[in-house]
């Protein structure tokens, strides 16, 4: 007969791997790491071998654990798969939902709505994380991603949820003391700031009356934080390409002014993305159209300058 015990355990053994500590795995599971320790003990027990290797600073699979992990991930997908469909029959979205998101994005956009989102669906909780880094949905263990720009090629499912737009843009008391460019080749007389995580590549491509031009920015400035670059752009250092749902209010009270708005930047998207899975989760379903709903798809609200 087999163990029901040993099977209840795979959900720690696989947050375990996928979170590379057991503290960590406790975190997301809602109990004591020493609980986690305790359950993976008597797995290991049951199963008459150690999975895992300890130290004080590292946990890794052993030749046992890898085999096992990925049977133990399929089940506990499986699993899953089948707690969604009978969430989705009852109506009633509940369970963790981890979500990540860029930094500032997600502060400026995403955490204002939080609190109306687990005031509708009180059963779920919600864990985000900030990094403006790409990260492996998979081996995070995320339900879902917020990423802004151009989308690679991969297995992750993704859905609309706002237009993106850019400007060109500098403060006025920069441009009255370094003069405005008409043009992208005026760039090259400025101090053009930039944005290190920038997807596009190192290089601002305009749209202008001549077609298609590129320039490399220069310029004694970057960071990987965009609202850093915001604040250094009204404080009159530079000018640099920024995202409208950044610098929207600051465009509508003056603090900065578009530049060579002849020469049309890159328009882009917000997205959601998502494993693909034969049965979407209802926790993630109700969070992609809630933003969907609150966003604004092609008119999002920080356009309106």
């Amino acid at each position: 007969m087999r163990d029901n015990d040993a099977f209840s355990t795979i959900p720690v053994f696989v947050t375990v791997v996928e979170c590379g500590s057991f503290s960590g795995a406790a975190e997301r599971l809602g109990i004591t790491k020493s609980a986690v320790s305790k359950r993976i003990n008597h797995l290991e027990a049951k199963l008459g071998t150690r999975l895992l290797n300890r130290t004080t600073r590292s946990l890794s699979l052993t030749d046992a654990g890898e085999q096992y992990f990925e049977s133990a991930r399929a089940a506990y997908k499986i699993a899953c798969e089948a707690e969604d469909k009978l969430g989705q029959l009852q109506g009633n979205p509940s369970g963790l939902l981890k979500v990540t998101v860029p930094m500032t994005f997600g502060r400026l956009h995403i955490s204002p709505l939080i609190p109306e989102f687990l005031q509708r669906y009180p059963d779920i909780r919600l864990e985000m994380s900030l990094d403006d880094k790409m990260v492996d949905l998979v081996e995070g263990g995320y339900d879902l991603s917020i990423r802004i720009g151009h989308i690679p090629e991969s297995s992750l499912v993704a859905r609309r949820l706002a237009s993106c737009r850019s400007v060109l843009c500098a403060a006025p008391h920069y441009l009255e003391k370094h003069g405005t460019p008409q043009s992208p080749a005026d760039l090259q007389n400025h101090n053009c700031l930039y944005y290190s995580y920038f997807r596009g590549g190192a290089e601002w491509r305009f749209d202008g009356p001549a077609g298609v031009e590129s320039i490399q920015p220069r310029g004694n400035f970057q960071a990987n934080n965009s609202e850093v670059l915001r604040d250094a752009l009204v404080a009159g250092l530079g000018i640099c390409q920024m995202p409208t749902f950044i610098v929207g209010a600051d465009l509508a009270s003056g603090k900065l002014i578009p530049v060579m708005p002849d020469y049309v930047l890159p328009l882009h998207a917000v997205y959601a993305m998502f494993p693909e899975r034969k049965h979407l989760p209802e926790k993630v379903r109700v969070l992609i159209d809630f933003l969907v709903e609150k966003l604004g798809g092609d008119k999002p609200s920080w356009d309106s300058f």
